[in-house]
C-alpha cells in the first residue's frame, strides 16, 4: 500500500509501516500545499492511505 504522511505525521511511525511503500509531503515537496490540494495530489500519484494530525480535514 502508497501511504503519504502529512506535515504533522511523526515520520517514527514509517518504521512501524513495513511492507508498504511511505513517503512525506515534505520528501515530494508538497509541505506547503493546502489541504484539499494535498488530498488531490495523492490520489492524483497513486497513493491510498493520507495520515495526517489535521482535525479540520472534511
Amino acid at each position: 500500500m502508497r501511504i503519504l504522511f502529512d506535515q504533522g505525521t511523526p515520520v517514527p511511525l514509517r518504521r512501524y509501516l513495513d511492507g508498504h511503500i511511505v513517503a512525506t509531503a515534505y520528501e515530494l515537496g508538497w509541505s506547503t500545499v493546502t489541504n484539499g490540494e494535498l488530498i488531490r495530489l495523492a490520489e492524483q500519484e497513486g497513493y491510498e492511505l493520507l495520515m495526517t494530525t489535521d482535525t479540520n480535514l472534511r
